[in-house]
This record gives C-alpha cells, structure tokens and sequence, in this order.
C-alpha cells in the first residue's frame, strides 16, 4: 500500500485547509468572476467544492454513483453564499474521516470499476477525491490570481499559508 488509510486521511484533511485558505483570500466583490462564459463563476466553484469531495468519496466506497444524491447535493448548494459554501467546506474534514472511518486496508485494496476505470478502491479514491481536490484548487487560485491577486505564490498553493517574510 502506497499511502495507508491514515496517511490518506491526512492529505484529504490538508486539501481542506488548503481550500479554506485560498477561500480567505476571496475578494467577495470578485465573486461573479468567470474566466469564459462557460466556466463556473468564483462562488459557483465554491459551491460545487461545498459538496464534490465528500460526494465522490462517497461513490468510490460504495461503487454505486448516486445521481439523485448527487443532484440534490449540489440543487442545496446553489443557493449557498460565500459564508455558508466555505461552512460546508469546513465540514469536509469530519466528514473524510467518517467516510473512511469504517474502512479496512483489505477494503482500500479491493478492486472495482468506476467511471469506466478499474482499479483498487484506494486507488480511486486518490484519483477522483484528492486529486480532484487539487485540481480545482488550482482552479481556484487560478481565479484569484486572474482577479489581481498578484501577491498569492505557491506558498498560498501548495503549502496553504502565507509566505513567510523577506529577510
């Protein structure tokens, strides 16, 4: 096993804080911000984030994508503000742990399909949970930086914190 069910917990809990900290950095008068008119705005990502982490962990555990779930999840979304997308974001954390609370090694190596793909289930879950994660943070930096957040560096990125000082 690459990562062990603790170390998985871990990484999803620091996609988390690091989701939270780019949140902070959120000029809330830039949240209608659209890269195209095809892209989600700043506080659409934001509500889709409120609710894709958890929603996928839940498909990859169970191998059963629940469309209905799913849809409903992100309809209560849609009507979230700033505040209330990054108080559901917060809960992702208790969340991770609940969903893979239950989870034995032997359940993280078993194999399954999911979205067209075969593989272990712990594999699945770092693709399409903590990747996925990473990806749309880097969205997310992304649109805040197209917003004039020049200041922001791969500190704020990677690490999830301000820079530290010049010296």
């Amino acid at each position: 096993m690459v990562l062990t069910k603790s170390e998985l917990l871990n990484a999803l809990e620091n996609e988390v804080r690091i989701l939270l900290h780019l949140a902070s950095k959120i000029d809330r008068t830039k949240l209608d911000y659209r890269p195209t008119p095809k892209q989600r705005s700043t506080i659409e990502l934001l509500r889709y984030l409120s609710v894709m982490g958890p929603r996928w962990l839940r498909y990859v555990k169970t191998g059963t994508f629940d469309a209905a779930a799913w849809t409903a999840a992100e309809q209560a979304a849609e009507s979230l503000d700033f505040d209330q997308a990054v108080a559901a974001i917060t809960l992702h954390t208790d969340a991770y742990a609940t969903l893979l609370a239950d989870m034995s090694d032997a359940d993280l190596r078993a194999e399954i399909a999911g979205l067209g793909v075969k593989g272990t289930r712990g594999a699945l879950i770092v693709t399409y949970v903590l990747c996925e994660c990473a990806v749309y943070r880097m969205q997310l930096f992304l649109y805040l930086k197209a917003c004039g957040r020049e200041e922001l560096s791969t500190w704020n990125l990677r690490a999830g914190t301000d820079p530290p000082a010049p010296v």
